[in-house]
């Protein structure tokens, strides 16, 4: 008995999991959209400031898992609107490097005040150790994506013709 009701469980948090993601991917299109921004990019623009330095731009390919072409145009959409700034890596005269722009920024950020409280509010009621089992559920199921991603962009899809 106990193996059925562990694995209700997992499938509820499968299933939780799911329209997690489908109810942030809403939002995600929904802040983008309030901001003027493809959601790649506010993607790109949240990636990049969790990062101490400055990417390039294959770097940042990586992280949003974009080809390094599409990465490039993707830099070209934030440096116009003022979002990020380029600059020469000093050890690599070939790499150039990509960061946040301030000002423009700070107006994401501000975007980000209401529901950023929000989603703050929404782990009040978790005592420390609840919310240590739950950043270790997010850094696991993130690699686990982003692993299954690469793999899924490697392999042969079946939409191919």
């Amino acid at each position: 008995m106990p193996n059925e009701a562990r694995e209700r469980l997992i499938k509820q948090v499968v299933a939780d999991s799911r329209r997690h993601y489908a109810a942030y991917t809403l939002f995600n299109q929904a802040l983008a959209d309030h901001l003027g921004l493809h959601p790649t990019d506010l993607q790109c623009l949240s990636l990049l400031s969790l990062e101490e330095e400055p990417l390039t731009t294959g770097e940042i390919a990586k992280l949003t898992g974009l080809t390094s072409g599409s990465a490039t145009r993707l830099v070209d959409r934030l440096d116009r609107a003022g979002l990020v700034v380029r600059r020469g890596d000093p050890a690599d005269r070939r790499k150039t490097l990509v960061s946040l722009a301030p000002k423009p920024v700070s107006e994401v950020d501000d975007a980000w005040d209401t529901p950023g409280e929000a989603f703050l509010s929404a782990l009040d009621d978790f005592t420390d150790e609840q919310l240590a089992v739950i950043g270790d559920y997010l850094r696991r199921v993130s690699a686990v994506g982003t692993e299954q991603a690469s793999r899924l962009a490697s392999a042969p899809g079946t939409g191919d013709s």
